[in-house]
């Protein structure tokens, strides 16, 4: 009789496991629209490639698609999707994508190492008294590598990032890249998107993309189009 409790208790146990294994969030790539569908685009028509994003700039926005805290971390989220509406592929094997934001400061793209360290990083909270910064006490253990990072954010940094090398004629290519903002509240106001190295597919260049955030900042909220 004990045995037999001791075996329901321990499948009570195992099935509440995998429930909760599987009720845990995970990363999911938003639908990607056509580029000019979204409110901060730029569009090149004689080159038939519009290049449009979308940034996640606030905690809400992240919490209905992220597990990891962007902001938190001064990071900015921004999806951005590049369509092809020419009958030859376009290369983005030299993409680069720089923001600039309303203070004047520019950002690269983070790579996998930045956004590691990043989340890996020791934070410093600020004495209100002071002023001063100082790190919490117990001081935590460093940590550095990648193993840190628990499993759900790396994967998320995975599947989430921009990869796309190339986009096939008459498609669209979309994935997220991930910009340091330094802690700048509301970081999409006044800010632009620069994205050069593209190229059409007999590798000559096409002029460089420049996208205005605060197209996006103005638009009705609703408008969120990967959503």
């Amino acid at each position: 009789m004990v045995a037999s409790k001791r075996f329901a208790i321990i499948s009570l146990l195992v099935m509440a496991a995998a429930l909760t294994a599987l009720a845990a969030k995970q990363f999911v790539m938003p639908r990607a629209l056509p580029a000019v569908q979204y409110p901060a685009h730029d569009s090149h028509p004689l080159e038939k490639v519009t290049v449009g994003v979308e940034p996640y700039d606030t905690h809400e926005k992240q919490k209905s698609l992220f597990v990891g805290d962007y902001l938190e971390h001064s990071l900015l989220p921004v999806f951005v999707v590049v369509t092809n509406d020419g009958d030859a592929p376009v290369s983005l094997t030299n993409i680069r994508m720089e923001l600039l934001t309303r203070d004047r400061a520019k950002a690269s793209a983070c790579n996998d190492s930045d956004l590691y360290r990043r989340f890996t990083k020791t934070k410093r909270y600020e004495d209100k008294s002071t002023g001063a910064r100082k790190i919490p006490y117990p001081i935590p253990l460093p940590k550095g590598d990648q193993g840190a990072v628990k499993k759900e954010l790396r994967e998320e940094f995975d599947a989430s990032q921009f990869f796309a090398k190339a986009v096939e004629p008459h498609g669209t290519q979309s994935g997220f890249v991930f910009f340091d903002i330094g802690g700048l509240d509301d970081p999409a106001r006044g800010a632009t998107i620069t994205i050069t190295g593209v190229k059409d597919g007999d590798g000559n260049p096409l002029m460089f993309f420049e996208v205005s955030l605060d197209k996006y900042v103005s638009a009705p909220k609703q408008q969120d189009a990967s959503r």
